[in-house]
């Protein structure tokens, strides 16, 4: 998988020792909240360790979930996901669709890291051959909706299209 650079930040490929903040991220109620139709708290740390090693499958040379790193303290920050989404029972798409999303500490909320990391991996998609990208957001999650209008998505309104509930929709073209 390739590995991206910004301004602030390193989106780079996980390892073992990134188990922990695996666990400490998706084991809080407020990063959960808004994932998924219920959220489940990670309360294993066996179940980082096979979410990790789940996310290094998903390299295809276009998709992956990334390390979102702040340079300048080599924290781990968040997550950045470039993947196939998942369509509601019933709903066809041949073609399939690609889904941005991004999953990120409170501790290093409102600092613009996830539109920053996000614009690097949109990049990235449309450079792969990428057509459209989309993201969905829980209805209430008013802060990644503005994550997606400030890297330009348009607001397509409610769509019950993917993961058999209501989301906000957003897209962007190339």
């Amino acid at each position: 998988m390739r590995t991206y650079s910004t301004d602030r930040l390193a989106l780079r490929n996980w390892t073992e020792e990134d188990a922990g903040f695996v666990l400490d991220l998706y084991s809080r109620i407020e990063v959960q909240r808004f994932i998924g139709r219920s959220p489940h708290l990670m309360v294993d740390p066996a179940e980082a360790h096979e979410r990790l090693e789940a996310w290094r499958r998903r390299d295809d040379g276009v998709h992956g979930i990334w390390a979102v790193e702040v340079d300048e303290t080599r924290r781990l920050a968040g997550v950045l996901l470039l993947k196939p989404i998942p369509l509601s029972a019933g709903v066809s798409d041949p073609a399939g669709e690609t889904e941005i999303g991004w999953h990120f500490h409170p501790d290093f909320w409102g600092r613009g890291y996830a539109a920053e990391a996000a614009s690097a991996v949109l990049q990235h998609g449309f450079a792969q051959g990428l057509e459209r990208v989309v993201a969905v957001t829980h209805l209430q999650n008013r802060r990644s909706q503005r994550v997606c209008e400030r890297i330009g998505m348009r607001h397509l309104g409610v769509s019950t299209r993917y993961y058999d509930t209501a989301c906000e929709l957003f897209a962007a073209p190339a």
